[in-house]
């Protein structure tokens, strides 16, 4: 598989967008997931993010979308996140990506008030609409498993459930290395996922909470995780999710340290290439 990098590690740089995927090319990344929203930049610069990223020869895989709306009460918020939804896959498409890297969100009012089979009915139906769209243009929605309590999909049991509740060839999952271990998700659960997995996540954790750190700096056992994921035979891309370095004048060498860490961790799995 290729090795990428969401290119939101670059946030604390304080520098463009260009300079951030030319260095993703320098420290010698593959391909590049690209954290941006249509309907917050112009035309200028989406034109950039295509040409800076041929220029540098890094193919984008995956735009990023954080969509909680779609699963909201409210008939008009629905509507406004699926619109949304819809540009973010007008921009996959525009940016000859593979596909839509959705998180969908938690249960409200903890899971009282609204019943959450209600809100699980919501989000199947708002994301078999954005999935039959992403079937017109071509391309797919990944679906991210989240380790927080209340997330609507937070373990293969339910990303399983939700996928085949959907039941559109255009939506799968995507499998986050840090978020398994955060849920206590054994690799071996992973089989589940055969046929369904579109794209993979890969950073450390401390094991107590959400923390996307470069791999070697958490406890995350990373081996068994990449086997059952070789296993699955995803054609793709395998990105890196950074958060935020503990020093942010230190942020190339924070990525730079992934990018070590992560290639040396698919060589050892044979994953590489």
């Amino acid at each position: 598989m290729r090795l990428g990098l969401i290119n939101s590690a670059w946030a604390q740089a304080g520098r463009d967008t260009a300079w951030g995927i030319a260095k993703t090319k320098e420290i010698g990344f593959d391909t590049i997931d690209i954290f941006t929203d249509p309907l917050e930049i112009d035309i200028r610069e989406r034109r950039l993010i295509k040409r800076e990223c041929d220029r540098n020869g890094l193919p984008i895989v995956s735009i990023c979308c954080v969509a909680v709306g779609l699963i909201d009460f409210n008939p008009s918020v629905q509507s406004f996140h699926v619109k949304r939804c819809r540009a973010f896959l007008d921009l996959v498409y525009e940016c000859e990506a593979k596909n839509l890297l959705l998180v969908l969100g938690e249960y409200i009012w903890n899971q009282e008030v609204i019943p959450p089979e209600e809100q699980w009915r919501t989000g199947v139906e708002n994301c078999r609409r954005l999935a039959e769209h992403a079937e017109s243009l071509g391309v797919e929605i990944a679906l991210e498993l989240e380790p927080f309590p209340l997330s609507l999909v937070n373990s293969v049991e339910t990303m399983v459930r939700f996928v085949d509740d959907v039941g559109h060839p255009a939506l799968g999952a995507n499998i986050d290395v840090s978020h398994l271990h955060l849920a206590g998700v054994a690799p071996e659960e992973l089989r589940r996922l055969q046929g369904k997995a579109l794209h993979v996540h890969i950073s450390d954790c401390d094991g107590k909470k959400h923390g996307d750190l470069p791999p070697g700096r958490g406890v995350v056992d990373f081996a068994p995780y990449l086997k059952e994921i070789k296993a699955l035979g995803i054609d793709g891309a395998i990105s890196i999710e950074l958060e935020y370095s503990p020093e942010p004048d230190q942020i190339e060498a924070w990525v730079a340290e992934a990018y070590s860490a992560t290639d040396r961790l698919l060589e050892e799995a044979g994953l590489r290439g």
